[in-house]
């Protein structure tokens, strides 16, 4: 595989009405590679894939294509010469034309390679038996499958896809979306997703780059995302997060839940220790550990069950601790406590996150 990107952005800036929408973002995407661009609304996703598409002029920066300048702040390809496939939630098929039509759309040549082509890629999506039907006569599932052979019809070296498969039910979702990664990587695209769903963008990514008020503010891999991220933003946006807050005495924070080692930081900072719902533990055999608990497992604390959800494979179980602190347990059992219950809970040191209070 070559190293030169199939797509490079760099520095890319954008601001409307004084207020920086997109905000020094730079990021390569190799052949054959999903990329996701994740983050809540507003922060500079869709304004970013509207600059390198070419619907939108940044102000700064460049974009770059397998080594080859595509726009800078002078030089400009137009979108149409740009080889980018664009995917959107709206399927946007036109309604008078046929599926043959609306997968021929842009297409240039002689209409039997056309119609070779359109039917190449109907096969491919699972659709020859729709070429002549209209988009209205189409499933939701089904119109997207179009609207993805249409977006392939010219090989484009680059897909950019703007939280497409947000209008389909969660089952076919599934399908579809792995069937579009599928056909993307075999054609060696690659391919850039917006999206504001965490599950979404680990199922799919091969990078995540998690963006937050117009800056990227993580990338990697989504295991890496996921189990180092960089603050306690990071690390809520992809789970519900349970936070014990403490000062930092003598490289120690002292918490409910005994002692939390916190090298390197200077006595007096207020910190957070963040923890997930699944990894706060429900000390079932409290009275069997005796007063020295395992440093791994650290000091048990007593929290009263306030409510308890079934939740097919797991139970959630929400706590209030003597303190009055609310905490939350994810348990995969069917596992059930009565409100009222005391119940003994502690965080493994391994599995919780400690950053500076901001």
């Amino acid at each position: 595989m070559t190293d030169i990107p199939r797509l490079e952005i760099k520095n890319l800036r954008r601001a409307f009405s004084g207020r920086q929408v997109v905000d020094d973002v730079s990021l390569r995407v190799m052949p054959g590679q999903v990329t996701c661009l994740l983050g809540p609304s507003g922060c500079g996703k869709s304004t970013t894939l509207r600059m390198i598409a070419g619907i939108e002029m940044q102000d700064s920066g460049t974009i770059w294509s397998d080594g080859d300048l595509v726009c800078d702040t002078v030089f400009r390809i137009p979108p149409e010469g740009r080889s980018i496939g664009l995917m959107f939630q709206d399927f946007a098929l036109f309604p008078h034309l046929t599926v043959a039509g609306n997968v021929a759309y842009g297409l240039a040549g002689r209409a039997a390679k056309n119609r070779a082509r359109v039917e190449e890629l109907l096969q491919k999506v699972g659709m020859p038996s729709h070429i002549d039907a209209y988009p209205h006569e189409l499933s939701g599932g089904e119109q997207q499958r179009v609207a993805l052979a249409r977006a392939l019809a010219p090989n484009p070296k680059i897909m950019l896809m703007d939280e497409p498969f947000s209008g389909l039910d969660d089952r076919l979702r599934d399908e579809i979306r792995d069937q579009t990664l599928d056909l993307l990587k075999a054609e060696g695209t690659a391919v850039l997703l917006v999206t504001h769903e965490p599950g979404e963008a680990m199922r799919m990514a091969d990078e995540i780059a998690l963006m937050r008020n117009g800056k990227i503010v993580q990338q990697g891999a989504p295991y890496n995302i996921y189990n180092t991220p960089v603050d306690k933003q990071a690390a809520a946006f992809f789970s519900d997060i349970n936070v014990v807050s403490s000062k930092v005495e003598g490289a120690l924070a002292q918490t409910v839940f005994g002692q939390f080692l916190v090298p390197g930081v200077a006595d007096g900072t207020e910190v957070d220790i963040v923890v997930r719902p699944q990894h706060l533990k429900i000390d079932f055999d409290r009275q069997g550990k005796g007063p020295n608990p395992t440093i791994a497992d650290g000091t048990p604390a007593r929290g009263t069950v306030k409510r308890a959800r079934f939740m097919g494979n797991e139970s959630l179980v929400e706590f209030e601790l003597d303190d009055g602190k609310p905490m939350t347990a994810v348990v995969p059992s069917v596992f059930l406590p009565k409100p009222g219950m005391v119940l003994w809970l502690m965080i493994r040191r391994d599995k919780c996150f400690i950053f500076p209070r901001t």
